[in-house]
């Protein structure tokens, strides 16, 4: 880079300024948004060589966002998990660390390769070519825990300027306003997702919000149950039953939210989920055959589970599933003030009632005739006629075969456990912890 400090023309930071408001109104995600503000920074006449950002989230699995941008190279997303645990040697010597345990908002440091390093992450900041970088804490409320930070990044040879120093300020305030509605836009979709799932979320956050809206659909059906719970919650503790059961999630119900299955809802100790199709055979052999598949996973997935309860000396979780096809209505039912969105109708009473008869067979997994014949040559064992309670006909129940060892695919493969946070995670912990103790809550932070 030159070693000339231009000055930054205002006219076009007002430019960068305008684009961020227009985006954050279009409704753009975080990583659209920040990407184009990079690019537009660089373009106004900017010497950014590296730009990072982070920002909370309020989300099951994720503490923060990261995304780190380096000119001629595009973008990197992180999600950065929700894990507590000691901070690292590194952290505690980086910029991030200084500056919150400081309750300062910015941090600037010309890296002089003839000074040695303040911060240990400046030596490879130095093999980027950086020579100048500076910090900052951006709270996007009252509520500090919830914010945006990060740092600025040059490797002109002049460093920043103060012209660009004040444009870097003057624009961070457009930036923290345009990412915390994509922030929020994100967190209302996070929210949907988590609680009503990816198709149901859409729906509502697309207008169907009044009751009754919805619509009939065409779907396989799957409904599952862990067995044995309530003397579970009888005979053991709180926390052993809570893990129990996330155990028998983790493992029978993943399967059936992917590949175009969605958990529509979790009942108690069971859920049901839904593979909706087309009114005509192709679609429904693809609907069918998915769940069949995932209910050979969740199968293995179990097998699997319960070996490692062995070996620890715990009883087996022993589960049933029932599978089905046929209309359902999918909207919006309850109060006007209260509502829930999930599936109903005859088929769903129909599956719920073949997933009771695994109590009767002895096989973890039944299906109606129906759901069956849109299977292919799959190998069924015909376990009779049954009159099912509320139910006018009598369904034909039939088991799969599930014998033999199913080996585990990447699906089938229990969520690894990491020992360790990244750096990035670290910093939106203590962010957060920071936030906490200052309001006098000493809460220990998950």
């Amino acid at each position: 880079m030159s070693t000339a400090q231009a000055e930054i023309s205002t006219i076009l930071m007002d430019k960068v300024a305008d684009w961020l408001t227009q985006s954050a109104l279009a409704g753009n995600d975080l990583e659209t948004l920040i990407k184009g503000f990079c690019e537009r920074l660089a373009a106004a006449g900017l010497p950014l060589k590296r730009v990072h950002l982070s920002f909370s989230m309020l989300h099951p699995l994720y503490d923060a966002l990261g995304f780190t941008w380096l000119r001629g190279q595009g973008m990197e997303v992180e999600g950065f998990r929700n894990k507590a645990g000691a901070p690292s040697d590194r952290f505690l010597t980086s910029p991030y660390y200084y500056l919150l345990s400081n309750k300062l908002e910015h941090l600037r440091r010309r890296l002089d390769p003839s000074v040695p390093s303040e911060f240990p992450v400046f030596d490879e900041l130095r093999l980027m070519g950086i020579t100048d970088y500076m910090a900052f804490v951006h709270p996007f409320s009252g509520n500090a825990s919830q914010g945006m930070l990060g740092s600025w990044s040059t490797d002109s040879a002049a460093g920043f300027s103060d012209s660009m120093i004040s444009a870097l300020l003057r624009i961070q305030s457009h930036l923290a306003i345009a990412t915390k509605m994509a922030v929020l836009t994100k967190l209302a979709d996070n929210m949907m997702t988590t609680y009503l799932g990816g198709d149901a979320g859409r729906r509502v956050l697309d207008g169907q919000i009044r009751r009754g809206e919805g619509d009939t659909i065409r779907a396989a059906l799957v409904m599952a149950d862990m067995r044995g719970s309530s003397r579970l919650a009888e005979t053991s503790g709180r926390e052993i039953y809570i893990d129990t059961l996330n155990q028998f999630f983790d493992a029978v119900a993943a399967p059936f939210n992917r590949r175009g299955g969605q958990i529509m809802s979790f009942i108690g100790d069971g859920f049901i989920a839904v593979y909706p199709c087309e009114r005509h055979r192709s679609q429904s052999e693809v609907a069918c055959q998915a769940a069949l598949a995932a209910a050979h996973k969740a199968s293995a997935r179990m097998m699997d589970l319960n070996l490692r309860r062995k070996e620890r000396g715990l009883s087996d979780i022993q589960f049933g599933i029932g599978l089905h096809i046929g209309n359902v209505m999918f909207g919006n039912v309850g109060l006007t003030d209260r509502l829930t969105f999930s599936v109903f109708g005859s088929a769903v009473n129909e599956v719920q009632r073949l997933q009771t008869l695994t109590k009767k067979y002895p096989h973890s997994v039944l299906a109606s005739e129906d759901f069956a014949g849109y299977c292919g040559a799959n190998s069924w064992l015909t376990l009779g006629k049954e009159q099912l309670p509320g139910i006018k006909h009598k369904l034909t129940v039939l088991a799969p075969d599930l014998s033999g060892a199913l080996a585990l695919d990447e699906d089938g493969a229990l969520e690894t456990i990491y020992d360790r946070m990244s750096d990035a995670e670290q910093v939106m912990l203590l962010h957060r912890d920071a936030a906490r103790m200052s309001t006098g809550d000493t809460r220990k932070i998950q």
